[in-house]
Formats: structure tokens, sequence, C-alpha cells
């Protein structure tokens, strides 16, 4: 593995793991309702577990609803118990054919805890991203000791690959400080 394919490398995995935190950050409950906030629901269709978006159309109603509309009628309640059974603490209601989930105002300290998982996220995710960043360090090392590259190599390829690292911590941040926002918006 050459200099570059290590570069390469890590700047592929650094964007996996941004787009990890996103799809993490997703699922935190924010002060608006937002169809995402279901991703992580399963329904028992006919035996099998599926995600909640293969067997509804979910989507936002209002500012504060959450609509799901299964696609098969008998759906409906396996749909309703399975948004009730889930760790986020909604409360479905039926009308007919469509699943209306209202989302209950946050409280101050739901609000603090919110921002306390975000922040989780994003630690985890520059954990994530120093551990490449050592790893390609070590892969540069590496080709020095078996004479592969030059120390001016290693020391140019270690200041590019702390550029790339810094340029993924300020991302990471950003991503944090955004679902913050969004945390606090009333």
């Amino acid at each position: 593995m050459t200099i570059a394919e290590i570069k390469k490398n890590i700047e592929t995995k650094m964007g996996q793991s941004i787009e990890a935190l996103k799809h993490n950050l997703s699922r935190v409950r924010t002060g608006r309702p937002s169809p995402a906030l279901l991703d992580a629901i399963h329904v028992d269709y006919y035996g099998s577990m599926v995600p909640l978006s293969q067997v509804a159309n979910v989507s936002l109603l209002d500012s504060r609803t959450i609509s799901v509309q299964p696609w098969e009628k008998s759906m409906a309640a396996k749909v309703e118990k399975a948004i009730r059974e889930s760790d986020l603490g909604l409360n479905p209601a039926s009308m007919g054919d469509l699943i209306r989930v209202p989302m209950p105002p946050m409280s101050e300290e739901r609000r603090k805890e919110m921002t306390k998982l975000a922040r989780t996220e994003g630690e985890n995710s520059k954990i994530a991203i120093r551990n490449l960043r050592r790893d390609a360090n070590e892969g540069v090392k590496k080709l020095v000791k078996d004479k592969e590259a030059s120390e001016d190599d290693q020391k140019r390829s270690e200041a590019e690959i702390q550029k790339i690292t810094d340029k993924h911590i300020t991302e990471i941040d950003a991503l944090v400080a955004a679902k913050e926002q969004d945390i606090m918006a009333v």
C-alpha cells in the first residue's frame, strides 16, 4: 500500500464516519417532528420484522404531527402498536386508515438530555476519526520502516493526514452544533 492509497483510504473511511454520525443524529429527537424519527421502528409484517417505511407512507401532517399511512389496511393496528411500544414515548392515534403521531412538546430537561446525546454521538465520531488518523500514521511509519518511503514523505503525509482529520473534526462540530440548535428551537 502506498502513501496515496493510505490517504485515500482514510478520506473514504472518515467520510463514512460522518455519514454514520448524520444517520445517528437524525434519530435524536428535536423540537420539530421528522419522519426520520420513525426510521428505527420495525413492524411485524407476515412473520418478519421490517422497517416501518417499507409497510407505510410516513410524512409530516403539520408542524407537530407525523402521519403514517399503512399501504394495507390490515397493517394499521400492527403499525400503531409498533409505534406505541417503541422507546420514543409517542402515542399514535388511529383515524380510519391514517395514523396520526402527535409530537409532545419537549420539556427543558428532555432538551438537555437530547443535547447531551447529540454531543455524545459527536464525540464518538471524533474518536473514530482519531483512530483512523492513528492507523494511517502507523501505516506510513511501517512504509518508512520497510524502506518503501522516506522520512520526508512520512513528515509530509502526517501533516496531510492531520489536515484531513481536522477537516472532518470541524465538520462533526458543525453537525453537532446544528443539531443542538434544532433541539433548542421551540
